[in-house]
């Protein structure tokens, strides 16, 4: 199992040096990954709160090895082609480490698309999602994108750069026993189930995505825990990232001392 910091962008972790800096001392604390949240505001008494995509830039540029990205993001308030830009040219920057987290975005925690104007339908945003994958896939490869869907148009563009290694590594989100998050993730590279409560949930999860895939050859389940959560139990049960997780009022020293004493042994 690798194992990754997860953390929220919020109040004393809204500063993207702040962030850089912690990044820095994940990789050297012998940490594999780094990944932010990605909201637009909180619940009080959260306040401040960075972009994520201006955040993993400065991370980027202070490491050297992590693999990083949003967790998740919430596909369906973006423009496609302009998360296609600046997916490619953050995997560019970072040598090709970057892992694109994707989800539908939920309404529930903090009102993000209800306050502003945005799709509140989950089976529309669910369309959007699909969509906008396969413009990603269709724009990283060598091909002209093509595309006349139901939400989007992309008429004959071919995007250069490349990613680095020809594609990005897509993990997908969503809620345990859900089977169309299970579906969409196993067309990609990995499956994140949200809101864990039992390794046995891993267990259902790593069956049913190797059902839908014959193979879980190069496919991660990833799994997000609390810092002084036993991780073993969902390692057995088939998960191969753990993030740790933060709680969004997390102090920024508090997760210094959780960065530095290392992932779990």
């Amino acid at each position: 199992m690798r194992h990754a910091v997860w953390i929220p962008l919020f109040d004393e972790l809204a500063d993207p040096r702040a962030v850089a800096r912690l990044a820095a001392s994940a990789e050297e604390a012998g940490w594999e990954g780094f990944f932010v949240w990605d909201q637009l505001w909180w619940q009080p008494p959260v306040s401040a709160v960075a972009d994520p995509w201006i955040t993993l830039t400065a991370v980027a540029v202070a490491t050297e090895r992590l693999r990083f990205g949003p967790m998740v993001t919430p596909v369906p308030r973006r423009r496609p082609v302009k998360l296609l830009r600046e997916t490619t040219t953050l995997d560019v920057l970072s040598h090709g480490r970057l892992t694109l987290g994707v989800g539908l975005g939920s309404d529930r925690f903090a009102g993000e698309f209800s306050r502003s104007g945005e799709e509140l339908d989950d089976r529309i945003r669910a369309e959007q999602l699909d969509e906008c994958l396969q413009i990603l896939t269709a724009g990283w490869s060598e091909e002209t994108v093509v595309h006349r869907g139901k939400h989007y148009v992309v008429d004959s563009v071919r995007f250069e750069p490349r990613p680095v290694s020809g594609r990005i590594p897509i993990w997908c989100a969503g809620f345990p026993g859900k089977p169309k998050p299970i579906r969409r993730a196993a067309r990609y590279d990995g499956y994140f189930p949200v809101n864990l409560t039992s390794p046995d949930q891993v267990a259902s999860a790593v069956e049913a995505v190797s059902a839908e895939r014959g193979s879980l050859d190069g496919f991660d389940v990833v799994i997000a825990l609390s810092p002084t959560t036993d991780v073993r139990p969902y390692a057995e049960a088939g998960a191969t990232w753990c993030l740790t997780d933060f709680d969004p009022e997390s102090r920024l020293a508090d997760v210094q001392a959780v960065v530095k004493a290392g992932p779990p042994r």
